[in-house]
C-alpha cells in the first residue's frame, strides 16, 4: 500500500496555515504552539527545530518525544473521517492534530482542547 502524499510533507509547510487559522479567529500562534506541545511531548524549543529542518510528517510522529496518552480522548469527525476510527497510526496522530487546530478556530477552551 503506497503512502498517503501528507507523510512526505514538511510539517513547516504547514505550520503557517494552522496559525493563520487560529489567529483569524482570534487565537494565538502560542496557541497552536501548545497545542502541538501537548500532542507531541516537544518543548518549545525542539518543535522549532523540527519546523527549522523541514521534519516530514511522517517523521515528526514517528521522532516525537512523547504522545500524549490522553490524545485517545480527542473524538469527532475530521474530513469527513471519525479521528477514533482511523485505524493507520500516523494518519491517526495527524487528523488528532488537524482536529484539535480546528477546535482552537472555533473557540473551544483551551483546557478543553487539551482534554484536562
Amino acid at each position: 500500500m503506497t503512502k498517503h502524499r501528507i507523510y512526505s510533507v514538511s510539517v513547516a509547510s504547514v505550520y503557517p496555515h494552522y496559525v493563520a487559522k487560529a489567529e483569524k479567529k482570534g487565537r494565538t500562534k502560542a496557541e497552536v504552539d501548545e497545542i502541538i506541545c501537548w500532542l507531541t511531548g516537544h518543548s518549545q524549543q525542539t518543535l522549532e527545530d523540527q519546523l527549522a529542518r523541514g521534519t516530514t510528517f511522517e517523521n515528526f510522529f514517528a521522532q516525537a518525544p512523547r504522545m500524549n496518552p490522553s490524545r485517545s480522548l480527542i473524538t469527532g469527525v475530521i474530513c469527513g473521517v471519525r479521528v477514533e476510527e482511523i485505524q493507520e497510526t500516523t494518519m491517526r496522530e495527524i487528523r488528532y492534530l488537524d482536529k484539535l487546530i480546528d477546535e482552537l478556530a472555533k473557540g473551544k477552551a483551551m483546557e478543553k482542547i487539551l482534554r484536562n
